[in-house]
């Protein structure tokens, strides 16, 4: 990375190009073989982060088509499409994703095709396997199995450690296991066991610095207060939908409306009953706004046909009242999202 901006030492240079756009990165790319290397490396990540420049991205993926992943850039209303996840599992569905590190990670899940393993058609097997994609070089890389297959599972990241909990093993086996990957060194260990195990699918949601560990059907939430101490169970009776965290705050969607959950006490924020309609969609919070994206339109009792969608439609909390707006749709994925997180770079 040699001589990156006559006049100024590489040090410098290095900090003036970790204030570009990420979006422009791949065009400045095309300036030099300096310049290439400079934004694929390490220490541009790290630069971006000492002059305050990194960016907030929310990363996703849908059924449509077949393992592939977007970056939504909500300062410039893009969408920026990453390499098709080289798994050998075709539609990859039921997994963890997370970003850690401004990296990343799909971890686990199954699938409706055929198990490449055993050949098996009806969907029962989980995976062990960790990806992890860097978007500074831009390549995809498998990193340490979690130690037990999972699907539908609860995933989250807590002091820089990834948290899996729950789900169901091969066979369509629920199972309370859990364990922590820490990105640095590239391992799994095993922590406490849930309390309970459920034949439901669970999600997992940071509230308070805290992991909470909820299953469809319901009323208790498990709190992982720390990974020493393990799990308690609180029967505090959240509502089930679709949920967001926004600046701390839980928000979930149930029967057309989105509430803010606080700890016993549900707060009417604002009607979405023109979702009603809508599965598969993506709900998550970024800033003060909260997305809802993709997902299918099903049948009613006029029209039989399903309508796949690309909208993404944007809640925003910041002002006193809460206000609808849509950005740019998804120029690549399409329909039932599969997996959305954040992603800072």
């Amino acid at each position: 990375m040699s001589g990156l901006i006559e006049g100024l030492p590489d040090a410098v240079a290095l900090r003036c190009l970790a204030r570009v756009p990420f979006h422009l990165h791949p065009k400045l790319e095309l300036v030099s073989r300096s310049w290439r290397a400079a934004f694929r490396s390490t220490e541009l990540f790290k630069a971006r982060q000492e002059v305050n420049s990194t960016e907030e991205f929310i990363c996703l993926c849908t059924y449509d088509p077949d393992n592939l992943w977007q970056l939504y850039d909500p300062a410039c209303d893009l969408w920026i499409t990453l390499p098709v996840l080289p798994s050998n599992i075709r539609h990859l569905a039921h997994f963890g994703v997370v970003s850690v590190g401004g990296k990343l990670f799909v971890l686990g899940g199954g699938s409706d095709a055929v198990d490449p393993l055993t050949g098996d058609q009806d969907g029962s097997f989980a995976t062990d396997a960790v990806w992890s994609y860097d978007p500074v070089s831009r390549q995809w890389a498998l990193r340490a199995s979690m130690i037990v297959p999972r699907a539908m599972f609860a995933c989250c990241v807590m002091d820089g450690k990834i948290i899996v909990a729950g789900g169901f093993t091969n066979s369509r086996k629920s199972i309370s296991k859990a364990e922590v990957y820490d990105p640095d060194n590239d391992v799994w260990i095993s922590i406490p066991d849930l309390h309970r195990t459920h034949n439901s699918a669970c999600t997992g949601v940071v509230i308070g610095g805290k992991v909470h560990v909820l299953h469809k059907g319901l009323s208790t939430v498990q709190v992982l207060d720390s990974i020493k101490q393990g799990w308690t169970v609180h029967d505090i009776g959240w509502l089930q939908g679709p949920m967001a965290v926004v600046k701390g705050m839980l928000y979930v969607m149930s029967h057309g409306q989105i509430y803010k959950q606080e700890r016993e006490l549900s707060k009417l924020v604002v009607s979405a009953s023109e979702f009603r309609r809508k599965i598969g969609f993506g709900m998550i919070g970024l800033g003060d706004d909260i997305y809802i994206i993709g997902g299918v339109i099903g049948p009613d009792r006029m029209n039989w046909d399903i309508e796949v969608t690309t909208d993404v439609d944007v809640l925003s909390l910041g002002n006193e009242r809460p206000v609808w707006h849509q950005a740019a749709p998804m120029t690549r994925c399409r329909g039932t999202v599969l997996g959305c997180t954040q992603l800072k770079i």
